[in-house]
């Protein structure tokens, strides 16, 4: 459809008809959020009928191919879909690491075998994926990595751990960095590899944070089993498989730091936490810090758009993925002060309000490790030292 209003119209009328009263209010809880997989437990009717009516438009990853469960929009139609669910408040039927990193990665360096055969059930919300990157000893130099991935024959066999695998316990599958040449220079020993994490030879145990949970787990290998089909782009040569994914990783970690369809504003909180005089927050500090905030996010959000926009054109993302990923870090982090600031004393509960409904005390903590996770942020600003002012290493 080349008409943008008649489209417009189009996505008005569908969503209308297709989009739950439920599933237009604010997240109450983390059983709000759906990620889909083999083991997903729906909260409720109304999040399964959304996910599948979505999945069956394409519209849980619209830009995709439709051949691979997207619905081939441009980017003109994409960002009316999103503007128009925004405007009824609508939650995403679907989160996803399959869709957000993985999934480009497939479009761009995979075979045609292994886009038909993940890309589809990705987009349906019928696999959840993890990310193996990082090591107990292999953190911001990731290209230190030291899983192996040894040469069986008939297929793979890998032996080693990952560190900070987010959902690494709920899992289906994880896309992993490996080493499969040992003699090579560092980054042209590693290949990206697929892992079913439904074998023996996969485990994933929890890591405590402080914040009292986390979705962080240490994932093991023993002698687990990969396809040789299961390669994404060539052996020995998944370090740029691997950069290119991390661009869209922190890109996603970067809008983090946004208001998310679906969750109240922080003058909406305030408003109702502080209370109004004369149609303003009656604290004025607290009023000035809040609009600063949401100018702030205001202004990342203008920029993100622009250069998604200079990517459709052709244009590289480039240092960019950094800057939005260590912005999107304090912008988050900031939000989770001044939520402590809007609940005072009552903020000190550690199970009730915050993000996600898991306490604004716990959020706030939580927050932290955004610094780290997705690359650090003395990573991210060593990045755009060199690569955007030019500064000597």
């Amino acid at each position: 459809m080349s008409n943008p209003e008649a489209f417009r119209n189009e996505v008005k009328k569908w969503l209308e008809t297709h989009c739950p009263a439920s599933m237009r209010t604010p997240y109450q809880s983390e059983a709000d959020v759906c990620w889909g997989g083999r083991n997903w437990t729906f909260k409720s009717e109304d999040q399964r009928h959304w996910l599948e009516r979505m999945a069956e438009k394409g519209w849980t990853a619209p830009t995709w191919p439709v051949e691979y469960g997207g619905a081939g929009l441009t980017s003109t139609q994409n960002k009316i879909l999103k503007e128009e669910l925004n405007a009824i408040n609508a939650r995403s039927p679907l989160d996803s690491f399959g869709i957000w990193m993985l999934g480009p990665a497939l479009l761009k360096y995979g075979s045609e075998a292994l886009k038909r055969q993940h890309l589809p059930k990705i987009a349906r919300g019928e696999i959840r994926w993890s990310q193996g990157y990082s090591e107990p000893n292999s953190g911001s130099d990731l290209a230190s990595l030291a899983t192996r991935c040894d040469d069986m024959g008939d297929h793979y066999q890998v032996n080693g751990s990952k560190i900070w695998t987010s959902y690494g316990d709920k899992a289906d599958w994880i896309f992993c960095l490996v080493r499969t040449d040992f003699e090579s220079r560092k980054h042209d020993g590693i290949s990206f590899v697929l892992i079913d994490m439904d074998q023996p030879g996969a485990t994933a145990r929890p890591i405590k944070l402080i914040s009292g949970g986390s979705i962080f787990t240490e994932t093991f290998f023993e002698n687990a089993r990969v396809g040789k089909d299961q390669v994404v782009g060539e052996v020995n040569r998944g370090w740029t498989v691997a950069k290119y994914l991390l661009t869209h990783e922190r890109e996603m970690v970067g809008d983090m730091g946004l208001v998310r369809t679906g969750e109240a504003t922080l003058s909406e909180i305030a408003a109702r936490s502080v209370g109004l005089r004369d149609g303003r927050l009656a604290n004025s500090g607290l009023r000035s810090d809040v609009a600063q905030w949401e100018i702030d996010q205001a202004c990342m959000a203008l920029t993100i758009r622009r250069s998604q926009d200079e990517v459709k054109a052709g244009q590289s993302l480039g240092a960019k993925s950094s800057m939005f990923k260590y912005y999107g870090t304090e912008l988050n982090k900031r939000r989770t002060e001044l939520m402590m600031a809007i609940g005072g004393n009552e903020a000190l509960d550690w199970n009730s309000g915050g993000r996600s409904g898991r306490g604004t005390a716990r959020s706030w903590l939580r927050s932290k490790g955004n610094s780290i996770e997705g690359g650090t942020t003395e990573i991210q600003l060593n990045i755009l030292s060199k690569r955007v002012l030019g500064l000597p290493g």
